[in-house]
């Protein structure tokens, strides 16, 4: 079946499903404006015309073309979860930052804990490396200790 025929194959399919396809965007992006749906079914359809340069036809197209939407959907949330931020004072929830304040404290109460525990060497590398933001160069000129025992104290103190 040449590329062609593939395209129109396609369009067809496209043409008849079209408004489904779009209810599935919306019912999988709840939390979005319609025009989103829409924008994701016109996306993955334009996805599709450009990789239909398939050797081989693809067997079951409604299945190929409801995976890809999917795929697309999921990439979406993705990528808003990556790049999630704060939501503005006034949609905030009070309960949920108290409960991140809380938990912040209690990660940063372990955090120095932890750097308190270190052996005094790997402390003092890790504290000048992360807080004080001197580079490794830096600290074995001005403490005479090779870079490399001073990247093996670093690494451990992560570890």
């Amino acid at each position: 079946m040449s590329a062609e025929r593939h395209r129109q194959r396609l369009s067809q399919f496209l043409a008849a499903e079209w408004q489904q396809l779009v209810r599935s965007a919306r019912s999988w992006l709840a939390d979005t404006a319609e025009r989103d749906a829409e924008d994701v079914v016109q996306d993955v359809a334009l996805s599709l015309f450009e990789s239909t340069n398939l050797a081989e036809p693809i067997r079951d197209l409604s299945a190929y073309v409801y995976r890809a939407l999917r795929n697309r959907v999921v990439d979406l949330y993705r990528r808003r979860r990556r790049a999630s931020e704060p939501l503005p004072k006034e949609l905030a929830d009070e309960r949920t930052e108290a409960a991140g304040v809380a938990a912040g404290r209690e990660l940063r109460e372990g955090l120095f804990a932890a750097i308190d525990r270190l052996p005094a060497p790997q402390r003092a590398v890790f504290l000048a490396t992360e807080m004080e933001g001197s580079s490794f160069r830096e600290l074995a000129a001005r403490w005479g200790v090779p870079i490399g025992t001073l990247l093996a104290r670093k690494h451990r103190a992560v570890k």
